[in-house]
């Protein structure tokens, strides 16, 4: 994959947790909620929200309300899922809790599946033994 089709898609990762994250949180999630919860602007959300749009992973109802199909609610949970567990692990290590959700917001999406399974499989072994 190109590097800019990896931006692409590492975008839209974070704007699908995000929006699962807020829904979570308040249930309903507008387009502010996400400029907010991204730290980008109101314009960056739209153009964002019409490309998820497109894919088939977000629909807005005629009040503009966002809520994650399926497709998109895949992608979301495992990203979301991703990103606690690594901070849980980076916790764990020693890291203090913001720097941990930086940094697991960092890696989670760059992080093969196999790096992925072997560190929660290492982290299984690891609570068991306690």
């Amino acid at each position: 994959m190109m590097k800019q089709e990896k931006n692409v898609e590492k975008t839209m990762e974070d704007y699908l947790e995000a929006i699962l994250m807020i829904q979570e949180r308040r249930g309903a999630v507008r387009s502010i909620d996400v400029a907010n919860q991204l730290g980008v602007t109101k314009p960056s959300v739209t153009y964002t929200t019409k490309r998820l749009k497109e894919r088939g992973y977000i629909v807005m109802d005629e009040y503009n309300f966002i809520t994650l199909t399926d497709d998109g609610m895949k992608i979301a949970s495992r990203t979301y899922n991703r990103h606690k567990i690594l901070t849980k692990f980076f916790i764990s290590l020693g890291v203090s809790e913001a720097v941990a959700k930086a940094d697991a917001c960092l890696i989670e999406h760059d992080l093969s599946p196999e790096t992925f399974d072997a560190l929660c499989e290492h982290i299984q072994k690891t609570e068991a033994l306690r």
